[in-house]
């Protein structure tokens, strides 16, 4: 099982916390390809044309590093400052 967190405005979308069955092979990008296709608000806000930041435990990762049961993977939009 992969533990799933949104922060930010993915978080008032779709809540704090998520969970979703580990498949052998999944990558990030797949993660979020599976959340995609629930259709929805998780379309809606993950979708492809939503830029976003993601991480693996706790380390921000591009969406081809593989991922492993019972590891976390966190969306979040990118953080701008001033």
């Amino acid at each position: 099982m992969l533990t799933l967190r949104f922060f930010a405005r993915l978080r008032e979308a779709l809540g704090a916390e998520d969970t979703l069955p580990f498949e052998a092979g999944l990558t990030v990008g797949a993660v979020r390809e599976a959340l995609i296709a629930r259709g929805g608000r998780h379309a809606q806000v993950l979708g492809r044309d939503q830029v976003l930041r993601c991480a693996r435990n706790h380390q921000m990762c591009p969406e081809e590093t593989p991922v492993s049961d019972g590891d976390e993977v966190a969306f979040f939009p990118p953080v701008t400052g001033g």
